[in-house]
């Protein structure tokens, strides 16, 4: 069984055919949490793959929200983007370290301002690098180049919006959380921020759409066995959310893969929703 929408991932085979490809840039999206005390940017400047540039989603952000790494204004991100020789007519390949998670985010981003020529290497870094593929520590000096993004608010839902789909229940909000935080077992990594889930939610890991061996997305088949086992109808819209907006996108990826109607991500999730007093939560199951 195939995805039914292959275009998001490449693997590493594809990608170490092509790293020469004048139409072919690759990204370097990986980020940590701040407990995870890793510096992506200086294990990038340590080691990359060759002609990679580093996407940086704490600095490619709305810094005016003093909510972290949220979706900057388009105007914004057009011009990060360029500075960094990402544009228009070139087929952009994003990897991470995790692996997956930055990826992903970096991946969404792409698609909410409007960029379709963008896929993920299923694996990531580590990935490449068990299979002996080049990494290099030298800089890659970018080229600036023209992009344009044109913001698509059809994946990109706010904290009004939640509340609406509570109420009208038009789209599944999925959480990407683990279960006992979404069931308010246990503290939130950030601290002050509220246990639960949002009201109706479903919860749905995101490390369960991923191979635990090899880091990568799980075959169509059991993606798809997976999805449909947390509750959730493929054919209706989903909004997806985690703690900060960034695993969100892992739910977005494998439903995108499998053919579902294209995920909107909560932006400012769990940090936004649970650090609120004004928002329902609700605890158990």
């Amino acid at each position: 069984m195939e995805y039914a929408r292959p275009d998001a991932l490449v693997s590493t085979e594809w990608l170490a055919a092509r790293l020469d490809a004048p139409d072919v840039r690759v990204v370097d999206g990986s980020f940590y949490l701040p407990a995870q005390k890793r510096d992506p940017k200086a294990e990038f400047a340590q080691q990359h793959i060759p002609g990679a540039v580093f996407f940086d989603i704490d600095e490619i952000a709305d810094t005016t929200s003093p909510l972290p790494h949220m979706l900057p204004p388009p105007d914004k991100f057009s011009s990060r983007v360029r500075r960094l020789g990402l544009g228009d007519g070139n087929k952009i390949v994003i990897y991470d370290t995790t692996p997956m998670t930055g990826a992903c985010r970096v991946w969404w981003m792409f698609r909410a301002m409007g960029y379709k020529d963008v896929a993920i290497l299923n694996g990531g870094l580590p990935k490449w690098m068990n299979e002996g593929r080049p990494v290099t520590d030298d800089p890659t000096p970018p080229r600036e180049r023209h992009f344009t993004a044109r913001l698509n608010n059809a994946l990109v839902r706010s904290v009004d919006d939640v509340f609406g789909l509570i109420d009208s229940k038009r789209e599944q909000i999925v959480d990407a959380r683990a279960a006992n935080r979404f069931r308010g077992e246990v503290p939130e990594p950030r601290a002050g921020l509220r246990g639960g889930h949002m009201p109706g939610a479903f919860n749905l890991p995101y490390n369960e759409l991923l191979d635990p061996a090899t880091g990568t997305v799980l075959p169509a088949d059991k993606l798809a066995a997976r999805i449909a086992a947390s509750g959730i109808d493929p054919s209706k819209k989903v909004t997806a959310s985690c703690g900060s907006g960034v695993t969100a996108c892992v739910i977005a990826l494998g439903l995108y893969l499998t053919g579902a109607p294209e995920a909107a991500v909560y932006d400012g999730s769990w940090t936004e929703w649970g650090g609120r007093a004004d928002t329902p939560i609700v605890t158990g199951p």
